[in-house]
């Protein structure tokens, strides 16, 4: 079954919509879209389906709520608008989802709700609840309180995790942008849509640059991020134009619209998504071709296989593992600080004890706390 088929068969998915489909050029409040995007999301959930949405423009709609022409560039200014729109935002989802005859609910979550393991686990068990009783939660990230070190960052990658969290069968992004293209579109009228993206290459990584448009904060680079998460967790996503008419249920049917990333064949266990996508990444470490050969067929990741460090990273931080040519390979809990990392690339098991103080670890990074990216 190819992946468009698949999504026929979909039974729990999330939708990500940003900032720039639910607003006008003007900044007012689309609501003739938010009420279509309500109407097919409660037709998904009277087939049975289980839903999730994953909502950007509180900040959006707090500017609308207290009549301002732009959006403030300060950060405590920022955070206050939050406030006021969040509210208004959920009431207006609220009031359109009970029309059609749906319960909805609010989530707001914080970078702290999936780097924390058990406020990992809380939050995944508090969403399926959630679906079990026949509810859609309303995910966005809590903008009115959390600072930077705390931010997931952005609601692409927001959808993503909950996506894993959640253990979803589809992601769909609804963006001002129709999906990949070869060039940028806006600036290029030969550029090509990318209709299926089976592996996100640095190739892909790079036609993924620049941000959107001028009201969202996420471009074509957070979404490909977002891929990344989703189709290790053996999700399907795809990215697909938020203002055409029926758009979800098109895609849900299998239509070549957008962009599609088909999902790994096998979905990562909880505690290896949260491994992978739940906390942060502290640095980078580079391997020889080897060393990935190796990890690809289960080993742990071993010193002499590391070619090169970068970041300042704590042992027990989250590094990603890097092939010789930039890919990403894996991710996993180091057993070293960067400083010791650098004095020991490249050396044998036998030599380590000339070069580290204290408990030697043979493995840079235990199998066990490793999670292939390929």
């Amino acid at each position: 079954m190819n992946a468009r088929n698949h999504l026929k068969q979909a039974k729990r998915i999330v939708v990500k919509v940003g900032t720039s489909t639910l607003l006008y050029d003007n900044g007012k409040l689309n609501l003739y879209r938010i009420e279509h995007l309500v109407r097919e999301l409660s037709d998904l959930a009277s087939q049975g389906r289980e839903v999730i949405l994953v909502t950007s423009g509180a900040v959006g709609a707090g500017v609308v709520r207290m009549g301002l022409k732009k959006r403030p560039s300060g950060v405590e200014e920022r955070q206050a608008l939050a406030a006021v729109g969040q509210g208004m935002l959920m009431h207006i989802y609220d009031k359109f989802f009970s029309e059609y005859g749906q319960v909805s609910g609010q989530v707001l979550l914080t970078k702290e709700n999936s780097v924390q393991h058990k406020q990992y686990i809380n939050s995944r068990n508090t969403l399926q609840a959630m679906l079990k009783l026949g509810v859609v939660p309303i995910i966005n990230e809590n903008d009115a309180v959390a600072i930077d070190e705390l931010k997931i960052g952005d609601n692409d990658t927001l959808s993503a995790t909950v996506a894993s969290i959640v253990d979803a069968d589809a992601l769909i992004i609804l963006s001002d942008i129709d999906g990949v293209y070869t060039a940028n579109p806006q600036k290029d009228k030969n550029a090509i849509l990318i209709k299926e993206i089976k592996e996100i290459t640095p190739e892909i990584e790079r036609l993924a640059g620049g941000a959107g448009s001028s009201m969202g904060t996420g471009g074509m680079f957070t979404k490909i991020e977002a891929a990344k998460i989703a189709t290790a967790s053996g999700v399907t996503m795809v990215i697909a134009p938020g203002d055409m008419t029926d758009v979800i249920r098109s895609v849900i049917d299998g239509a070549e619209i957008g962009t599609i990333f088909p999902p790994k064949e096998a979905h990562l266990k909880a505690r290896k998504s949260w491994l992978a996508f739940g906390k942060r990444i502290a640095g980078d470490i580079t391997v020889d071709e080897g060393c990935e050969a190796a990890l690809k067929s289960g080993s742990s990741l071993l010193p002499a296989g590391i070619t090169a460090s970068e970041g300042d990273y704590s042992a027990g931080s989250t590094v990603r593992v890097l092939a010789y040519d930039g890919r990403e390979i894996a991710r996993g809990i180091i057993n070293y600080d960067c400083d010791t990392i650098d004095r020991i690339k490249g050396c044998k098991t036998r030599e380590l004890s000339g070069f580290v103080e204290g408990k030697i670890h043979e493995e840079a990074i235990h199998r066990d706390n490793l999670v292939l990216m390929v």
